[in-house]
């Protein structure tokens, strides 16, 4: 009978864990309906042909609304998320390789150094991709 009691607690404290996550769920779609709710209800209620326009700060909306972008503005804001995610993939090897002396780390040191030469690698990779992005001109802005 003793053996169920450690059984039970673990089952006990998970159930606990899931039943904090769904309060969480609650709780935020709670806030986002009340938003939603008092916005209309409190907002204001006048309606017009200027208050239903877009606003343009502060100007005249001018032009069609199915202008066509440069695609550069895309390919400049993927340049941006593939370094972004660099970064990110970045940040732990860099907050972790200062604190190892690897030559007195062994079999890990060698690990680690596998490691390094892959996040060197993928380094090149990127570093690679931009230079043929630059050289095709994809960042000059005209």
């Amino acid at each position: 009978m003793n053996s169920l009691l450690p059984s039970l607690s673990l089952a006990a404290a998970s159930y606990n864990e899931w039943a904090v996550l769904g309060l969480l769920f609650v709780i935020a779609a709670g806030f986002a309906a009340a938003n939603v709710v008092l916005s209309t209800s409190l907002g204001p209620k006048r309606k017009g042909l200027i208050k239903d326009e877009p606003y343009e700060s502060g100007m005249n909306p001018v032009g069609d609304t199915k202008q066509r972008f440069n695609v550069r503005f895309y390919l400049v804001a993927m340049i941006f998320l593939v370094f972004d995610v660099e970064v990110l993939f970045l940040i732990p090897f860099i907050t972790i390789f200062p604190q190892y002396d690897f030559l007195q780390l062994g079999a890990y040191g060698i690990k680690f150094g596998v490691l390094f030469a892959a996040v060197l690698t993928f380094m090149a990779i990127i570093l690679v991709a931009y230079l043929y992005a630059w050289g095709k001109g994809v960042l000059k802005w005209d």
